[in-house]
């Protein structure tokens, strides 16, 4: 498990946001609702849910350093 700060990939994120696996999803409208993930699977949720809490973004840093919302 990872502690401290996140390292972003731009090329990661852009993936991600442009699959073809989430666009088929999407306009099936087979997405869960948030929360869902419980029912899902509850060993990725519980996973994913210590990670947030141990690591922090780093723009979220960057937002503090330079006077962001």
């Amino acid at each position: 498990m990872k502690f401290g700060i996140r390292r972003p990939s731009i090329q990661r994120s852009l993936a991600a946001r442009t699959s073809v696996k989430r666009m088929v999803k999407h306009s099936f409208g087979l997405k869960a609702p948030r929360g869902m993930g419980w029912v899902t699977n509850p060993k990725r949720a519980a996973y994913n849910r210590v990670y947030d809490r141990t690591t922090v973004r780093f723009w979220s840093l960057l937002k503090k350093l330079f006077g962001g919302r």
